[in-house]
């Protein structure tokens, strides 16, 4: 797996459940993040429960590194950001994941996110190694979030700053050019003038105003406005049958 020295790496602390393992590999993988390290996982690693709660995150599992202590985890990283929702004693500068997305996007050196124990959290000495502490706003009731969610939080917040694309994107098409509009509009004139639509005559221009800009608010694309038309085809035949024509 190539690793790439911009992106943030993801360092569980003492992970308890593999499942929750594959999981973070899942939200990593989604937003482009690669690179994945342990510390002491409780049951041991490789752990079979990990790949298939990863869905196919199996790159960011296979090439996961594990230590036996977080110091050793971030060793090589001159930013260390502790996710935990309290500062637990220790004075740090305290940062959301949009502005630590921000920092890391121009800083120099590897950066890391720190994620501890499902049950407990990083421990005070977990977070004593960080420069900065990540929290996010959150309810005081109820301030836990599960270890996947916590990691996407953050693996999010860091594509913003990426170009990646969104899938849905190469999907959208162009609106429509005012020529084919015009021939929709026309269309529905051909069919609704015989049958006294725009009456009375005094409100004709209004009428048609109305209708203009109904037809042309929704910017349809080229599709659909031939679907449009299609379907005042399919009406057009239809009329003219049941009138004899």
């Amino acid at each position: 797996m190539t690793k790439s020295p911009d992106q943030p790496i993801v360092v569980l602390v003492r992970p308890q459940m593999g499942e929750n393992i594959g999981k973070a590999a899942r939200a990593m993988l989604n937003f482009g993040l690669t690179e994945m390290r342990l510390v002491s996982p409780r049951d041991g690693w490789p752990n079979p429960a990990a790949g298939p709660t990863a869905a196919g995150a199996d790159n960011v599992l296979d090439g996961a590194i594990v230590y036996e202590t977080t110091a050793e985890a971030v060793a090589d990283c001159a930013h260390v950001y502790a996710t935990t929702v309290r500062k637990r004693g220790v004075t740090k500068p305290v940062v959301t994941p949009e502005e630590a997305a921000s920092e890391i996007a121009v800083a120099e050196g590897r950066s890391a996110f720190l994620f501890g124990p499902e049950r407990s959290g990083l421990d005070t000495e977990d977070v004593a190694l960080a420069r900065s502490i990540l929290t996010v706003p959150i309810n005081p009731d109820f301030p836990s979030l599960n270890l996947a969610q916590a990691v996407i939080l953050c693996a999010y917040e860091w594509s913003k700053k990426r170009d990646l694309v969104q899938p849905t994107v190469e999907e959208i098409l162009p609106p429509a050019p005012q020529a084919e509009l015009e021939g929709l509009i026309d269309h529905f004139d051909e069919l609704l003038e015989p049958c006294g639509y725009y009456f009375p005559e005094d409100r004709e221009p209004a009428t048609r105003r109305t209708l203009r800009s109904v037809l042309t608010k929704p910017a349809w694309n080229h599709l659909e406005v031939r679907t449009m038309r299609g379907v005042l085809n399919h009406l057009g035949r239809r009329i003219r049958q049941a009138s004899g024509d």
